[in-house]
């Protein structure tokens, strides 16, 4: 039963490690600011939440499990919050999309409301 538990914990190691390595080459090779804090927000907080309950397992004790568990379901929440909110002020400070992105919802929203029209809808 020991090999179970261990072929478990290294299968969910890898998969961690490998939504970290996803979210930092996201960080690295991503064109703007807005699309490596998607990258890091969804594949790191993935990865990280991965790792904890690899560690949790691995102890084999169910206190320490629910730690991990607990530490998963805040990353999960907690993070892609951070990471709107993170978006959202950058975005008033100025810092624009790349070329490459399709458009800015948010800007132009601005725009509509600087000119005084509403959306009908």
């Amino acid at each position: 039963m020991d090999l179970v538990w261990a072929i478990v914990v290294a299968v969910i190691l890898l998969a961690g490690a490998l939504f970290s390595l996803i979210a930092a080459i996201g960080i690295v090779r991503l064109p703007d600011l807005y699309s490596r804090m998607h990258a890091a927000s969804k594949a790191g907080t993935v990865g990280s939440g991965l790792l904890l309950l690899a560690v949790g397992i691995h102890s084999q004790d169910l206190s320490i499990l629910v730690r991990a568990l607990a530490g998963f379901v805040f990353f999960v929440l907690t993070a892609p919050i951070a990471a709107h909110l993170l978006a959202r002020a950058a975005h008033e400070a100025g810092c624009r999309l790349t070329p490459p992105s399709i458009r800015d919802e948010l800007l132009m929203q601005g725009r509509i409301a600087k000119r005084g029209y509403r959306k009908r809808g």
